[in-house]
């Protein structure tokens, strides 16, 4: 049986030693076995392989409620293949409107770099048309809010 050291459970998940801790602390995975000589955690392959996930999980900002349903329902199999694909959809869709809000902000930003750049080249016609996008623009930010 293949075991790992924390260090490179680490390096291989790309979470960091304490949270590998913390997961297994609330329960997202373990207990880890331990050493009987020295009390280190040693990690088996599939302890990797769910930590591993949970990285990709917590790439995408999913939370510790949701990742714990996610290991729960990924050990029901197909049973549980509509609760797996409605929870990463509904995270898909905050992902979605988190893009959608930087973009308006990046909009923003820009039209109004555009505005300013009309006013340092004295360029009323084209300080006048970026006026009337950054209205548009601004009602976007405000629907942020």
């Amino acid at each position: 049986m293949t075991v790992f050291t924390i260090q490179e459970v680490a390096r291989r998940s790309g979470l960091s030693e304490p949270t590998l801790r913390y997961y297994e602390d609330v329960g997202l995975v373990g207990p880890i076995d331990r050493d009987t000589s020295s009390g280190h955690r040693r990690y088996r392959t599939t302890d990797v392989d769910t930590l591993e996930a949970l990285s990709c999980l917590r790439a995408a900002g999913v939370g510790i409620g949701d990742m714990r349903t996610y290991l729960a329902n990924r050990g029901r199999g197909r049973e549980a293949a509509g609760e797996q694909r409605d929870l990463l959809l509904r995270h898909a869709e905050r992902v979605e409107a988190e893009i959608a809000a930087q973009q308006a902000r990046l909009r923003y930003l820009r039209e109004k770099a555009a505005l300013w750049d009309a006013r340092d080249r004295g360029d009323d016609t084209a300080e006048a048309a970026t006026i009337e996008r950054l209205i548009g623009v601004v009602d976007d930010l405000g629907a942020l809010r």
